[in-house]
C-alpha cells in the first residue's frame, strides 16, 4: 500500500510562489515514478509534471515549463513541486500521484496513476 500526503497549497498573490510536498508512505517509492496533476472547477484533471524516482528525470507540461520545477528526495521518499511566478491560470486543486508502472510507460495521463494524494489547493489572486 503506498499513502501520498500532500502540504504546502495556500493563497498567493499572482507572481509569487509555492512548494508543494508530497509524503510517500506505506511502502517504500523508489519503484514509482511521482506525477503532478491539477484540476480546476469545471475542467479536466491535467498533466503538470513528473519525475521517475530512482533517476529524478523530469517531464514537464508547456504551460508550466520554466516556472514549475519538480524534485524529490528519495531518503525522505517526498516529492516537491516548487512553483514560481503563479499566475491567477494556475489556481487549482494540486494533486501528486504514484504511477501504477515500476518500468516505464506514459508520465503524461491520469489513468497511467495508481495512488493519488488528497489534494492541496492552490490559489493565485490578482
Amino acid at each position: 500500500q503506498v499513502q501520498l500526503v500532500e502540504s504546502g497549497g495556500g493563497l498567493v498573490q499572482a507572481g509569487g510562489s509555492l512548494r508543494l510536498s508530497c509524503a510517500a508512505s506505506g511502502r517504500t517509492f523508489s519503484s514509482y515514478a511521482m506525477g503532478w496533476f491539477r484540476q480546476a472547477p469545471g475542467k479536466e484533471r491535467e498533466f503538470v509534471g513528473a519525475t521517475r524516482w530512482s533517476s529524478g528525470s523530469t517531464y514537464y507540461a508547456d504551460s508550466v515549463k520554466g516556472r514549475f520545477t519538480i524534485s524529490r528526495d528519495n531518503a525522505k521518499n517526498t516529492g516537491y513541486l516548487q512553483m514560481n511566478s503563479l499566475k491567477p491560470e494556475d489556481t487549482a486543486v494540486y494533486y501528486c500521484a504514484a504511477h501504477r508502472s515500476n518500468y516505464g510507460g506514459s508520465v503524461y495521463y491520469p489513468f497511467e496513476y495508481a495512488y493519488w494524494g488528497q489534494g492541496t489547493q492552490v490559489t493565485v489572486s490578482s
